[in-house]
């Protein structure tokens, strides 16, 4: 995702030197011609197999009835869009569709039943964490108490390759990045540089957010709400990102040795990582710019915040999901070890550290208490995709007539 250069080189070429000063205390695991597997790219390359019939799931009613609401928003996604997963086609999804908008509301769990089945990829066993829609303290016009910018895209923002890029090299989408003053393609700006001001002065401001932690947290969402001191919500949503690695500030501080339940360790959830940003402002900020990534927003008039699919994601229905292992807008049963979180989701977007078959990040809307449940969620158990009627079936045979 962000296109590594002379820095990142030689962090690779460090790493290098310390596992080759180690190597003759770590006796091989593996003898000198075995090759690690690849990891999985796709639902295809992970595998799959047929889960159990869908009405012995036991669908809640308003579990049911909220994912097909999610499904309907889904659907125009579903018909027109590839399936990145390798599952389905959009013709696959025609007849859920279209009965799907008419279906009655309170038999809604007949309707997943009637039209798809499940299925299971690689082993199913699924880890989930949670998000959620900030509301944090802004303001439109920069005031005293009120000076971090949230910018909208750049115009120097763009995607090419570097010259120093074979190019036998340039597989898939070029990297983000921008053009110097001698018209080569190089990094964009980080978060230091960018909280040092290299964006400033170019009104690309689309609101001002008041405290830089909570909208280094809305940035980490990926949208969010300002309330404005007269009430006023301005709803911003994801428009664009830097390019630069993301870093998850809580396992730098977990490698540190600052989260846990020892003494002197902070509670190691969204809660205990801001407290410490906030006992520790100096550090705090070194840490929150290990993380170099910056998003981008652009306001919302909608109700609510969008998700990769491009509908609004709901709270309790929404679920990101890596396009490579689950197609986006297909539904998706988690069963985990937070009961909270158990049931039907329609994957709606898509994240950063959402990668991997069954990794998924639930969404729990806006408020404190999404706010405290997303923060602290971290399950474990299985998942299976809810599919098209067929779709099994017709893989199986792809498979054995490639």
């Amino acid at each position: 995702m962000a296109h590594r250069v002379s820095a990142r080189l030689l962090t690779v070429a460090l790493s290098a030197l310390a596992l080759a000063s180690c190597a003759a205390l770590v006796p091989p695991t593996s003898a000198p011609d075995e090759v690690e597997p690849a990891e999985p790219q796709s639902a295809l390359e992970a595998g799959f197999t047929a889960g159990p019939p869908i009405h012995g799931l036991m669908l809640g009613a308003v579990d049911a009835r909220t994912a097909l609401a999610s499904f309907v928003e889904s659907c125009p996604q579903l018909l027109s869009r590839d399936d990145r997963s390798g599952l389905t086609r959009t013709v696959d999804w025609q007849p859920a569709c279209a009965d799907a908008r008419t279906w009655p509301a309170d038999n809604a769990a007949a309707f997943f039943d009637y039209h798809l089945e499940t299925v299971q990829v690689g082993d199913g066993r699924a880890f989930a964490t949670g998000y959620f829609e900030p509301q944090i303290a802004g303001c439109r016009n920069r005031q005293p108490g009120c000076e971090v910018p949230v910018y909208g895209v750049p115009d120097d923002l763009v995607r090419a390759w570097s010259d120093s890029v074979p190019v036998e090299e340039r597989d898939g989408q070029a990297p983000l990045g921008r053009l110097n003053e001698a018209g080569e393609h190089v990094l964009y700006h980080d978060r230091a540089t960018i909280e040092a001001g290299a964006l400033a002065g170019r009104g690309l401001e689309i609101a001002w957010a008041a405290d830089p932690i909570e909208m280094f947290f809305l940035q980490i969402q990926g949208s969010g709400r300002l309330i404005t001191d007269d009430g006023e919500v301005i709803r911003i949503g994801y428009a664009g990102q830097n390019g630069r690695e993301y870093v998850a500030i809580g396992r730098v501080m977990r490698e540190q040795g600052l989260l846990g339940d020892g003494p002197g360790q902070y509670v190691s959830s969204m809660q205990g990582i801001v407290q410490y940003l906030r006992d520790n402002p100096e550090e705090g900020q070194s840490l929150m710019q290990r993380n170099k990534s910056w998003i981008f927003f652009r306001e919302l008039l909608g109700d609510g915040p969008l998700g990769a699919l491009g509908v609004p994601v709901r709270r309790e229905s929404s679920v990101a999901a890596d396009p490579r292992f689950v197609p986006l807008g297909a539904p998706v049963w988690l069963d985990l070890d937070r009961p909270e979180a158990d049931g039907l989701w329609v994957a709606q977007d898509t994240g950063g550290a959402i990668k991997g078959a069954n990794r998924f990040d639930t969404f729990w809307g806006a408020g404190d208490d999404a706010r405290v449940i997303a923060g602290g969620m971290s399950a474990r158990g299985n998942a299976l995709l809810l599919l098209p009627k067929g779709t099994l079936a017709r893989l199986r045979t792809a498979k054995l007539n490639p």
